[in-house]
């Protein structure tokens, strides 16, 4: 399974349509998560003429895509736990630490996951976020952490960016870079 993975696409601000990179990069894609800050339904119409859709609201989705979307879901997917969050909630902490911290009890305990609260009681084995627009990708007690970056305002990144994951025996995640957003 290959999965799209976008954040903080913030349109139509940061561009008035998806760049094509993307929509070459997500062509043939089974689905596309969407870690928050999509801003209007112009992005989720987009993507979801690419393939089907999932994602989570961020800090800068009104109510109406609150409304449409979960601040946090948790996907099985070819037999693999997936966390989706946009990683804005909470205080203190830096942008993984509130994604690990939205669906594990206690940071650095991921082995301890109860399901009290709003906690799933399954480990996640990946956790995708956005918020920050850097791409990341690192282990944290057994979790995969991974946030694309955007593909539309890449703030002081060096380039923009989204991610591809790909489901099989293992878990594989890679970001894609690109130069513009035209």
């Amino acid at each position: 399974m290959r999965i799209g993975i976008v954040a903080d696409t913030h349109m139509p601000r940061a561009a008035k349509q998806l760049p094509q990179a993307l929509r070459d990069g997500l062509a043939g894609v089974d689905l596309i998560l969407h870690a928050g800050d999509f801003v209007t339904f112009d992005v989720v119409e987009a993507l979801q003429q690419i393939a089907p859709l999932h994602g989570v609201y961020g800090n800068n989705d009104g109510p109406d895509m609150q409304a449409r979307f979960p601040a946090s879901q948790l996907l099985t997917l070819k037999g693999f736990h997936i966390g989706l969050v946009h990683g804005h909630l909470g205080k203190k902490k830096s942008t993984p630490e509130r994604a690990i911290e939205a669906f594990v009890t206690g940071l650095g305990t991921a082995d301890q996951t109860t399901g009290d609260g709003d906690k799933p009681a399954v480990k996640p084995d990946v956790i995708i976020f956005g918020h920050s627009h850097i791409p990341y990708q690192e282990e944290h007690h057994g979790i995969l952490l991974f946030n694309p970056g955007s593909p539309t305002d890449k703030r002081r990144q060096p380039q923009f960016s989204y991610g591809i994951m790909e489901l099989g025996d293992t878990i594989k995640l890679q970001h894609i870079f690109y130069p513009d957003k035209h």
